[in-house]
């Protein structure tokens, strides 16, 4: 039983790495946004982000080369993807319970990472006991704090779907079924731990038995329910909409903060000669695109001019 529950979670690993690998190339392979100019870019020169600026302010820019300010980047990154900075500003109600289920879920990740590197200093130095103290005070707060928040979270998110008339328009029956599917695994992760008594194993030595391939564990009922719902989950999580932070990424990268001139990139010139040679059929008749004209062509008429003909 011990040997297929492992099993079962090196599977479901494996199938969330190659789902979150597929997910990020069918957004790589998709074609080029609509390039606007959607300024400020963080990632700009410090002085031109607050008033929106850019490097066209630069007389002769084309012949100058780019830089590129990563700490820019980082300044506008790390809030957005730890503190949920754009729910706050601007849908503040909704960011108390998404920030408590996103929070929870990044500690449960960060516990995680705790618990292997315990494991590890267990093979590796078995004397080292101060240092495996200190990972199970943090792995112990991370855990238990991170299931609490990640719970609730999920718990309210759904109150806030099923309640919110407005909110209900847009909820599919699968949103439902994914809060309550993270509702039940981190409410049977919470049980499992909490009334955990011998010869059931405590969380580090279940994760030194999955590295170690060690079957002679005994896990209790709800360990084996809680570890099966778990691991099927995270299998299920990118083949879904919560893959969004996949999607997050290419969102600011390649559409929000994309202002590399097209001069200096030449796959970037092959595509756009590639898309004006479409021959669009749109019913919009003020487009005039009729299957005749391609895309360089339709951009080159004067729509005021062809209604004057008409």
């Amino acid at each position: 039983m011990t040997a297929a529950l492992y099993l079962l979670i090196y599977a479901c690993a494996l199938v969330f790495l190659a789902g979150c690998v597929a997910r990020a190339l069918s957004y790589a392979r998709m074609p080029l946004h609509l390039r606007w100019e959607l300024y400020p870019v963080p990632h700009e020169e410090p002085e031109r982000v607050p008033h929106g600026g850019s490097y066209f302010e630069e007389p002769e820019w084309w012949a100058k080369p780019l830089h590129f300010n990563l700490l820019g980047e980082l300044k506008v990154m790390i809030p957005e993807m730890l503190f949920l900075k754009a729910l706050w500003e601007f849908n503040r109600p909704l960011w108390f319970r998404s920030f408590a289920f996103h929070f929870g879920l990044y500690l449960l990740i960060a516990t995680a990472v705790l618990l292997a590197i315990a494991a590890m200093v267990c093979w590796l130095a078995p004397a080292s006991a101060a240092v495996l103290a200190a990972l199970h005070s943090l792995y112990k707060v991370t855990g238990l704090l991170g299931a609490v928040l990640a719970l609730a979270g999920a718990a309210a998110l759904l109150v806030r779907r099923v309640r919110d008339r407005t909110l209900r328009i847009y909820t599919a029956p699968g949103d439902l079924m994914n809060l309550a599917w993270f509702i039940a695994a981190l409410g049977l992760l919470l049980a499992a731990h909490l009334t955990r008594t011998a010869p059931a194993p405590s969380t580090l030595e279940l994760v030194r038995g999955l590295l170690s391939f060690d079957t002679g564990l005994e896990l209790s009922t709800l360990q084996v329910a809680a570890v099966i719902l778990s691991a099927l989950l995270v299998a299920y999580i990118p083949w879904t909409h919560m893959s969004h932070f996949i999607g997050k990424y290419f969102t600011y990268h390649s559409v929000r903060w994309d202002d590399l001139p097209a001069a200096k990139a030449r796959q970037l010139q092959r595509k756009i000669a590639q898309y004006l040679s479409y021959r669009p059929t749109w019913s919009a008749a003020h487009v005039m695109a009729d299957g005749r004209r391609s895309w360089a062509e339709i951009a080159m008429l004067n729509p005021a001019r062809q209604e004057v003909k008409k």
